[in-house]
């Protein structure tokens, strides 16, 4: 069974950074598409960002854009996601999840990803 777990999460001001990590156990990390999702309470739960390892290629939400930044390290097994310019609308639990495919366009639909973490917490106060 593969395992994601998060960390990172915590409170920031407004402007402020954060850098959540996924770390992904096993042995396929390679092949793997890692998304980044995020829920707000009374919210359904929203695609951030995906890096496809496999190839590099990376999405973002357009709300994010520029100001979030999504990386890996494959020696680790870790996704990092780079949030910069946090704004309190980014205040949300933020899980990653794993899909052992390429997902391509489909990279925001959370029914494309297999496996998935427990979660972090992101708060930014104004």
């Amino acid at each position: 069974e593969v395992q994601l777990v998060e960390s990172g999460g915590g409170l920031v001001q407004a402007g402020g950074s954060l850098r959540l990590s996924c770390a992904v156990s096993g042995s396929r990390f390679a092949e793997y598409s890692i998304g980044w999702f995020r829920q707000a309470p009374g919210k359904e739960r929203e695609a951030v960002s995906c890096l496809s390892v496999i190839n590099g290629r990376t999405n973002y939400v357009d709300s994010v854009k520029g100001r979030f930044t999504i990386s890996s390290d494959k020696a680790k097994n870790t996704v990092h996601l780079e949030m910069n310019n946090l704004k309190p609308e980014d205040t949300a639990v933020y899980y990653c999840a794993a899909s052992r495919e390429y997902v391509g366009s489909m990279w925001f639909g959370a029914g494309m990803y297999d496996y998935w973490g427990q979660g972090t917490q992101v708060t930014v106060s104004s």
